[in-house]
């Protein structure tokens, strides 16, 4: 495995990601931001949870075809519109429920949620970035 995963003592404690990544392949992956958006013209999943489940199986595709998978991934960048910490419940929800079809570790690798006002479309609640090291 080319990305070791760990959370060093004094760090908090119980998040659902590791706080550090270390990367030792040759290969690196950028994916650019995916959201909830399917290659079949499905509509656009409404809610929170349906939406980060997509953009999850949709960073799953891309890594894929790089040859990589959520094992190889380093950081996850996550942009959520209008984000309050309310929402962590649907946010997770979301994660949750593709977890073991996209081989999503738990827990995940680092990962940064930032809140914005907006993203390219209205209708787009969540986009998620990716990048792995891969032998």
């Amino acid at each position: 495995m080319s990305v070791t995963l760990s959370s060093p003592e004094g760090m908090l404690p119980d998040a659902p990601y590791h706080h550090v990544a270390v990367g030792t392949g040759t290969r690196h992956v950028y994916l650019a931001g995916q959201v909830a958006h399917t290659g079949d013209g499905s509509p656009v999943p409404t809610d929170l949870a349906g939406q980060v489940a997509q953009a999850l199986r949709n960073v799953a595709r891309g890594l894929r075809g790089a040859g990589a998978d959520f094992g190889d991934v380093v950081r996850l960048t996550v942009y959520v519109t209008d984000w309050e910490p309310t929402k962590i419940g649907d946010f997770m929800a979301g994660i949750e429920a593709v977890a073991v079809e996209v081989g999503l570790p738990t827990p995940m690798p680092p990962a940064t949620l930032i809140g914005v006002q907006a993203l390219y479309e209205p209708e787009v609640l969540v986009e998620i970035e990716a990048t792995a090291v891969v032998d």
